[in-house]
């Protein structure tokens, strides 16, 4: 199998990867902790840890299980097919159309006297959403 050749092969460069994504998480938090306000370097080691670990298992479910991934996940270890990245490249797009969109409305929500933290968290959560929606939407019709 595809899948199996590609991780198999790619084993030290997958393990860096995860060592350097964990020391960035680590490192920014903790400065973030240090001199960040709030409890922003709480919430950055809380996501970026949350990130990292749904990561790990769509790159380990990849290649415990090839036959049975997701689409997304074939996509996001690069493992996929062409029709895998023709479908993560649209939702891509199409999330990358519809943030500027979204950005704009966080502006306006913002001047006109929103809290800056609920919008921002707002605006994070409904690209999220956007992208989802547009992933299942375009895998469906493909």
């Amino acid at each position: 199998m595809q899948t199996e050749r590609f991780l198999g092969q790619n084993k030290p460069l997958m393990v860096g990867l995860c060592l350097t994504g964990l020391a960035t998480v680590v490192v920014v938090g903790l400065l973030l902790r240090e001199y960040g306000p709030g409890n922003m370097g709480n919430g950055f080691l809380v996501g970026g840890a949350l990130g990292l670990a749904a990561a790990g298992i769509g790159v380990w479910r990849a290649m415990r299980r090839p036959q049975s991934v997701t689409t997304f996940e074939r996509a996001f270890a690069q493992t996929g097919d062409e029709r895998d990245n023709a479908v993560f490249t649209r939702a891509l797009a199409v999330m990358g159309l519809f943030s500027v969109l979204l950005t704009c409305a966080a502006v306006v929500a913002i001047g006109l006297g929103a809290p800056v933290e609920v919008a921002l968290a707002v605006l994070l959560f409904a690209e999220l959403l956007t992208g989802a929606v547009a992933f299942q939407v375009i895998n469906r019709r493909s």
